[in-house]
């Protein structure tokens, strides 16, 4: 219910700062909570850095609160300084507007907009854009004081560059966040912000000035930034980012990506992104402890985020893939739709159906995995590479066009772990 919500993110270690709470935890105890979480739309899908707070509002919701999602309209054309090291380039009106509406598809997978409980969703551009310049200076503005201001992480980090300031817009942008959170009090009595910790100066700022403007007590928490154990950013890998949406990053990768997690990182992330009671978590734990090579946690975790953020039948497709790419299971295990995914997000050999199929050594060059036919050849011979998981030692083999999986896919595998996906178009 909702008056242990905060004890469960504690347990989770989800709490990294927040205003006074045995405060949050006394109002909780009065019954459910009105807040909200903002996501400014600056690219064209949400990530898995995003994904802490949107889990947050799930977690609030699971346990009776309203829950309300802010889409950023008009604070992304503003620019957040919050973690930048030099000015965002300011994205054009009707891309952000177009983004917008794909960061609103893909939060609604996460939160319950139906039934009593429903959450809301909103778009700040609705209330900033209707506000004058005279407006924001004399009624919102007047209550700010820069000497504060200029104390925040997010613009003393900035200023202390004299090459690369920081500009009014985005020095206004605290500002502006700030209001949101006034006009969500005022509209829906939203008592609590959360987000992750770099906004952590854009949220109290918010919370000053419902209480300057209104004189009424408001909360504020954040979460940790994740870092894996090799202090990377979670989320970023040699690749690139790791998206939600799955023509960004698929299934597959995803499933990799959380199923080759450091070890030290693997029950933290089981607190972090699934909603496993806290008895299968401390069991698991207890399993990766005594064993950490069965990789049972780690299994766990890719399964539980990846059926989360696309469904249980992408999970199991992904499952399938992984299996019978590195040998351990029937190639023909793999749908359709998981082999074209494969083929559009990761490395691989794309072919015309106008030309006749290639040589194995050809393919191989191809793929990249050899400079020289004459070292692909030497392989074959070897017995190390396969094809569709067969493996092939005749360095003339040519692949006939019923090898090819659903009449156009096929798989190139150089030892255990070395694949690439190919297909014709």
């Amino acid at each position: 219910m909702w008056n242990n919500i905060v004890d469960e993110l504690e347990w989770r270690g989800l709490v990294y700062q927040s205003t006074p709470l045995d405060q949050l935890k006394e109002r909780l105890k009065e019954g459910p909570v009105t807040l909200y979480a903002g996501f400014d739309p600056t690219a064209d899908s949400l990530h898995i850095g995003h994904l802490i707070p949107i889990l947050g509002l799930r977690r609030f919701q699971q346990a009776g609160n309203k829950v309300i999602c802010v889409v950023g309209g008009a604070t992304a054309l503003l620019g957040d300084p919050s973690g930048k090291e030099a000015e965002r380039e300011l994205s054009a009106d009707e891309l952000v507007k177009n983004w917008a509406v794909i960061f609103e598809e893909q939060l609604s997978q996460y939160l319950d907009f139906s039934g009593d409980n429903a959450a809301l969703m909103t778009n700040n551009y609705d209330w900033i854009s209707t506000i004058s310049a005279f407006e924001y200076l004399r009624e919102i503005g007047k209550k700010f004081s820069v000497n504060v201001m200029v104390t925040k992480e997010s613009v003393k980090r900035r200023l202390q560059d004299p090459d690369k300031g920081i500009s009014y817009t985005e020095f206004s942008y605290m500002v502006m966040q700030a209001f949101d959170y006034f006009i969500l009090n005022e509209r829906h009595n939203c008592e609590l912000q959360i987000g992750g910790s770099d906004q952590w100066g854009n949220i109290t700022a918010g919370m000053d000035l419902i209480w300057k403007k209104k004189n009424k007590k408001v909360h504020c928490m954040t979460f940790p930034l994740i870092q894996t154990a090799d202090g990377k950013k979670i989320g970023k890998t040699e690749a690139g980012t790791v998206w939600l949406d799955k023509k960004r990053t698929s299934p597959y990768e995803l499933y990799q990506y959380w199923l080759n997690v450091d070890d030290r990182d693997v029950i933290k992330f089981l607190k972090f992104y699934t909603f496993l009671p806290k008895e299968e978590i401390e069991e698991l734990e207890a399993i990766h402890n005594s064993d950490p090579g069965r990789r049972v946690a780690h299994k766990k975790l890719a399964e539980e985020v990846t059926s989360l953020i696309h469904g249980r039948e992408e999970m199991l497709g992904a499952v399938a893939a992984s299996k019978a790419l590195f040998g351990e299971a029937e190639i023909t295990e793999i749908g359709e739709s998981t082999l074209q995914s494969l083929c559009d997000t990761t490395p691989s050999v794309a072919l015309s159906s106008s030309e006749a199929i290639p040589s194995l050594v050809d393919l191989l060059v191809l793929a990249g995995f050899y400079t020289s036919k004459g070292a692909a050849r030497r392989d074959l011979t070897g017995g190390g590479i396969y094809f569709n998981n067969q493996r092939i030692s005749d360095p003339e083999f040519t692949p006939k066009a019923e090898d090819l999986l659903f009449g156009k896919y096929f798989v190139l595998r150089k030892g255990k772990k070395n694949f690439k996906p190919g297909f014709y178009k």
